[in-house]
Order: structure tokens, then C-alpha cells, then sequence
């Protein structure tokens, strides 16, 4: 199958196939005399494979790694990704049913409570954490501990849940002027520690310098951990974070 063919069956760009063969990510089976990608079945199916992938947000360079390990197997993705997908329903269908509530509030004249009317967002922020790092924290930090700030989190009023974004927001913005500065022992270093710990204490049942030391350790460990703050600051912000819970863990 010509490059062109692929991009016809498939929805994606032959830009994009290009720039997949030119990164390592799909390459074509062979290259005819006219210099014209074939691909195979093989890369097809591969293609259907990275397509899962990115529909899950995954960067390129993720993908890449996870499909050309030398222990990636078809039925193992195909697996993941039905399950994964099964996770994004849900939280689409939560989101969904408030939208319905409101809409039927709206037309029958009900009042909706401000609990209601956030509940389905509340539940989506618990569904993606669950799925991004569900199994780690649990596995450090145990079910009933787990379960407990899912439901406190569940339980936060309409302004708690605002006031919980808005100080996000702020750590990002401190966090990024403490890069800046580039000591994580600064005042300001202590000031980005102590935001985190009042942004944590919007689910967290109780607080210990422990278990706060222990999270940021799995900012640096997971890639996933630490793409979260990366991405929303910059490149070593989850590195730096960490280093300033430290410090102010051990005061």
C-alpha cells in the first residue's frame, strides 16, 4: 500500500507518515524505485496501534518505545487500550449525566445545589487520577486511604473546590519564580512547599511530612508524575518541586 492509501484508509496525513518514518516511529516496509513508502500489513496494523495510543493523549516518543519493545505484544495493547477507553467513557458519561441535570433543572424551573451541579467534575478529576496513578498510590499509600480522599474530595462545597483550582494555579506560578531563583532551601522554595501542602489538603484526610517527602519522590520516579508539573511550568519543575518538599520536610 501506497503512502497515499494509507492516508486515505486511515485519516492521517501523509505529512504525517512522513514525519512518522522520520522520527523512528512508523517506518514504510520498503521504498520502490520512485522512492514511493510501501507499507505492509504489518506497519498497518501498527499504525491502527499508535492511532489507540494518541486517541490516550500519549506523546510520540511514549508510543514509540512502548510499540517497538522488543516484549510489546498486539493482544496486551489491544487489552489496555479497551480498558483505558472504557475509563474515558465513564468520565465522559459522568460529565454527561450533569450536563442532563442541569438541562432538566433548567426546564422544570429545580434548583440545583452547588454540590450537584460540581459533582460531575469532582468525579472526573477522581476517574483520571485513578487511571494515571491509581495503582501506585494505592500500592503506597493503601485503599482506605485512597478511598478516604476520593471522598473528601468528593465532598468539597462549590467555593472549596474553586478556591482548590485557583491555589493550583498559584503553586504553578510561585513554583516557576522559585526555578527562577534556583534554591529550593529559599523562602520562596518553603512558600512552593507549603502551597503544595495546602493544595493536597483539599483531599488529604491527615498530613504528614512523610507521606508528603513520599509523594514528591514519586514525582521524579514516574515519568507520569512527573509530566504533570513539567508540562504546566517547565522542563524540571517536578525535579525542583520535589527538592523543595524536601527541605521543608525535614524542618
Amino acid at each position: 500500500m501506497k503512502i497515499n492509501e494509507l492516508a486515505k484508509i486511515s485519516g492521517v496525513s501523509t505529512r504525517a507518515l512522513r514525519y512518522y518514518d522520520e522520527i523512528g516511529l512508523l517506518s514504510p516496509a520498503m521504498k520502490n524505485d520512485a522512492g514511493y513508502r510501501i507499507y505492509s500489513q504489518k506497519e498497518i496494523d501498527l499504525l491502527q496501534q499508535i492511532l489507540f495510543y494518541r486517541a490516550l493523549d500519549m506523546k510520540l516518543e511514549q508510543i514509540k518505545d512502548i510499540i517497538h519493545a522488543p516484549n510489546f505484544n498486539v493482544m496486551n495493547a489491544l487489552e489496555s487500550h479497551r480498558q483505558h477507553l472504557l475509563e474515558k467513557n465513564a468520565m465522559i458519561q459522568q460529565l454527561l449525566q450533569t450536563v442532563d441535570h442541569t438541562i432538566e433543572a433548567l426546564q422544570e424551573g429545580i434548583i440545583m445545589s452547588n454540590e450537584e451541579k460540581f459533582k460531575g467534575f469532582k468525579e472526573q478529576l477522581i476517574q483520571e487520577n485513578e487511571e494515571k496513578y491509581g495503582e501506585e498510590i494505592r500500592a503506597r499509600y493503601g485503599d482506605e486511604t485512597i478511598d478516604a480522599s476520593n471522598a473528601k474530595l468528593l465532598g468539597l462545597t462549590e467555593q472549596q473546590f474553586e478556591e482548590m483550582g485557583q491555589l493550583e494555579q498559584s503553586l504553578f506560578a510561585r513554583l516557576h519564580e522559585a526555578m527562577a531563583d534556583g534554591n529550593p532551601s529559599s523562602e520562596l522554595g518553603n512558600e512552593v512547599a507549603e502551597l503544595h501542602k495546602r493544595w493536597l489538603m483539599f483531599s488529604w484526610k491527615d498530613y504528614s511530612k512523610e507521606a508528603h517527602a513520599g509523594l514528591a519522590a514519586m514525582y521524579v520516579a514516574d515519568e507520569r508524575f512527573t509530566a504533570y508539573y513539567d508540562e504546566r511550568v517547565t522542563v524540571g519543575a517536578s525535579q525542583f518541586l520535589h527538592d523543595c518538599i524536601v527541605v521543608y520536610a525535614t524542618k
